[in-house]
């Protein structure tokens, strides 16, 4: 009787797993076919005819199934070989999946089949099998060698990489700013802090200094995560939560000091820092104080020592940034970044929805008197001379370029640095206007005292790929043939980094017009023939995409992005996008680099740039296709655009990640990298992702994978003089440390939530203890956990 139902038991399972087999075969074989049709790789075609033989066979008893199977997956082997060599992530969609699914072969009930038409003695399969893979590593190998199509990447085309400058061996001493005081630390936006208790000798042993709680949610209010650098200055830490209110707190243990609700009217956009101010010569309240910008929008001031409003100031501590700005929805319409404060003026642009209309809000740039409150000048392209605020029943120019990214400001000089997004819409620019197409996607130097232009650089023409300037310019000096120059760094979205005189605007590394590929692009509309590059620095836009860059986390996933891409159209960076289908848009609108922008240490020379490499689809849709799409303009709670409506156009658009069907990248890893620069050669010290799967994966179930694969990220880094690198930002709950120098990773802590967000270093004033603070509260469009929290590291006493 036991051996009846064990005979039963074997039959069972050897039917399921031919069954299994046939399936997954007949899946191959459909989507292979697909993709031949679409001038596709053969390879799924033929695999899946292999697999549906194989089961089949089993199906009947036969082992010539097991045969069948092993000789696909040595065949796999070689191909797999061919297409990516040994990059390891490359292998795992295109191996992992076929290897584990032949495991199956082992139990007895498949293992003991025999050949139907020839006697083989099981044991003479090992040695073929040996033989087999040996032959398909060496095939594979030597295929991928002789591969004349593989992609250049153009990280190194300033030429191999370079050890540390010798010159970074001389390190000043003087860590008397002991304080972090701006978004950016400085007005330059460097990122760097002189401090140096925190080293790579003991980095290793920080430990969780305190906590603090930024604040619970108002009831119905929509959080963007919290993505805000705190400042400190004197014993205080200042900070903007996701709930549009300020907060201060002590430096040394977290402990709240004041808080201030600036509305109940919290739009769910993203806040990242303030501003702090000493009034020269004033005493009493109000001669320090703190600038945020709320979510109605206005511009508050508060006293950094009470956190009341300083009723001097606009109205009642107020000036409304909605003054002079066309109409628009809730939500569509905010600030995300500190003002720039800059000879005692308060600097602030503004930031407009992406895609939505045509009309939209101006992308003004205001300068407000910091004490009074009262503008000082407005910089609106479409009325250059217009320095005042519009007359009465007039607006500001609407749909123009606006600077939503964090501004620089060089106080000698006397000019503040805009970086400019596009003209909205972002995809479509038929209707820009000649004052639209020369100062979107630019840097532009702007006279502090006057409000006019003194240069422009425009990284990108016309640009139809929503690839506005995201970073925070950074000020820092280059070496050159002629000794140092006044440098301003300007990462981008496209992964070029252009490196400008401060005071010109001219190319101090060599930048040169380039053709790019044309046509397919919406009816009606133009293209540039050719775009910036800057060809005397490293690009991180990553090699140029084919099909076996396409990636899953199975072969048939893998298979399906295959045949979103051979669909798509993708001829390089800046290919068009059109109506007749997706195109593939590489960088993607996430970057490059993008908010979290660069940090310089400023003693070595060194950049270090977190950078993404993650492709996004986007195609334009006619108005009917955008109205079966329920595509509209309408307020938008939270910080996710939910849909491209585009109104007042042609066209609405799609506009996404190019994902599986499993909500994975559909490219290989890395998607998430962080390289070294150095500034005076423009050539790699070291790159290498960071981030590891462990808080992320298919379906958005977390694959508690420890292995570093380089993740997608938001956020930034700081550089100490320590000879330390700091970053959280990644999906991963984590915090870590790096070795400016090297790249070694030399600390990492579990954080509470999210760190979408650049972290910050200060010296403790009473205990003279170097602490390390981050945000850790989520960020809700890259589905990591959300939270509230602020913590510090610092050494063990």
């Amino acid at each position: 009787m036991t051996g009846l139902l064990k005979s039963k038991a074997g039959q069972w399972y050897r039917k399921f797993y031919a069954g299994l087999l046939i399936v997954i075969a007949l899946v191959l074989v459909a989507g292979g076919v697909v993709l031949l049709m679409n001038a596709g790789s053969a390879y799924y075609l033929l695999a899946g005819l292999a697999v549906l033989a194989s089961g089949v066979f089993i199906l009947r008893s036969d082992a010539t199934g097991i045969a069948m199977y092993c000789v696909m997956l040595c065949a796999t082997l070689a191909w797999s070989l061919w297409e990516v060599g040994f990059d390891t992530w490359g292998l795992v969609p295109r191996l992992v999946a076929p290897i584990i699914l032949g495991f199956g072969l082992l139990p007895s009930p498949i293992r003991k089949l025999k050949m139907r038409w020839v006697s083989v003695p099981a044991r003479r399969g090992y040695p073929a099998i040996a033989a087999g893979t040996t032959a398909a590593l060496v095939v594979g190998t030597i295929l991928h060698a002789a591969g004349s199509d593989l992609p250049v990447d153009p990280l190194w085309h300033t030429g191999a990489q370079i050890a540390l400058p010798t010159a970074a061996i001389d390190r000043p001493t003087d860590s008397a700013n002991s304080e972090w005081r701006a978004y950016g630390n400085d007005q330059g936006g460097t990122r760097f802090s002189p401090l140096d208790q925190i080293n790579a000798g003991n980095v290793g042993a920080l430990k969780v200094a305190w906590t603090a709680d930024t604040g619970a949610a108002p009831a119905g209010a929509s959080t963007g995560g919290l993505e805000v650098t705190p400042i400190m200055v004197g014993d205080s830490l200042y900070i903007c939560n996701g709930y549009d209110a300020v907060i201060a707190y002590d430096a040394e243990t977290g402990k709240r000091r004041w808080h201030f609700a600036m509305s109940n009217s919290a739009s769910g956009k993203p806040w990242r820092g303030v501003t702090y101010y000493r009034v020269p010569g004033a005493t009493g309240a109000c001669a320090e104080r703190i600038y945020a910008s709320s979510q109605v929008p206005d511009l508050v001031a508060l006293d950094a020592r009470t956190g009341r409003p300083c009723t001097g100031f606009g109205r009642n501590g107020r000036a409304s940034l909605r003054a002079g700005v066309s109409p628009a929805p809730f939500g569509l319409y905010y600030v995300s970044s500190a003002p720039q404060l800059i000879r005692g003026k308060l600097v602030i642009g503004g930031s407009v929805l992406d895609n939505q209309f045509w009309g939209a809000p101006s992308g003004v740039v205001r300068a407000f008197d910091a004490v009074t409150g009262k503008l000082s000048w407005a910089f609106d392209v479409g009325h250059p001379d217009r320095l005042t605020a519009p007359p009465q029943g007039q607006v500001y120019t609407p749909s123009t370029p606006n600077s939503w990214a964090p501004m620089t400001a060089d106080e000698r000089l006397g000019i503040v640095y805009l970086p400019m997004g596009n003209s909205t819409p972002d995809l479509y620019g038929a209707q820009r206007r000649p004052f639209d197409d020369s100062n979107s996607s630019s840097i532009i130097a702007v006279d502090v005292e006057t409000g006019r232009p003194r240069w422009r650089f425009q990284a990108t023409h016309h640009d139809l790929w929503d690839y506005d300037m995201p970073s925070q310019p950074t000020l820092a000096d280059v070496p050159t043939a002629n000794g140092l120059r006044a440098a301003l760094i300007a990462p981008t979205k496209r992964g070029e980094i252009f490196v400008l005189d401060r005071a010109t605007g001219r190319p101090i590394k060599t930048v040169r017009e380039l053709p790019v590929p044309q046509g397919g692009n919406g009816p009606g509309d133009r293209l540039s023939p050719t775009q910036p590059f800057s060809v005397g620095m490293p690009s991180l836009r990553g090699p140029d995409l084919r099909e076996a860059s396409m990636w899953g986390i199975t072969p048939i996933d893998q298979m399906l992005c295959r045949i979103q891409f051979k669909r798509a159209r993708y001829e390089g960076t800046l290919t068009p996008i059109g109506l007749d289908r997706p195109t593939i848009v590489q960088p993607g609108y996430g970057g490059g680099v993008n908010w979290g922008s660069i940090s310089v240490d400023t003693d070595c020379g060194i950049m270090i740039v977190p950078w993404m490499n993650l492709p996004t689809k986007s195609q334009l849709l006619t108005r009917a296709q955008a109205h079966d799409r329920s595509l509209k303009v309408q307020p938008i709670r939270g910080p996710v655009n939910t849909g491209n409506p585009m109104a007042n156009t042609p066209y609405g658009a799609a506009n996404g990640p190019f994902i599986s069907p499993l909500g994975v990248p559909c490219t290989s890893p890395a998607y998430a990298s962080m390289t070294a620069i150095d500034l005076a050669t423009g050539r790699v010290i070291w790159t290498k992702p960071f981030g590891t799967a462990r808080d992320t994966g298919p379906l958005g179930i977390a694959w508690h994978l420890p292995a570093t694969m380089g993740v997608p990220f938001s956020g930034g880094g700081i550089t100490t003089r320590g000879g330390l690198v700091f970053i959280a930002a990644s999906v991963e709950q984590a915090i870590r440390a790096y070795d400016v120098g090297t790249g070694e990773e030399l600390w990492k802590a579990r954080l509470p939530a999210g760190g979408q967000a650049t972290p910050m270093t200060y010296r403790g004033p009473r205990s003279g203890r170097q602490l390390v603070v981050i945000a850790a509260g989520g960020k809700p469009s890259l589905k990591t956990k959300q939270g509230t929290s602020l913590v510090a590291y610092a050494l063990p006493r």
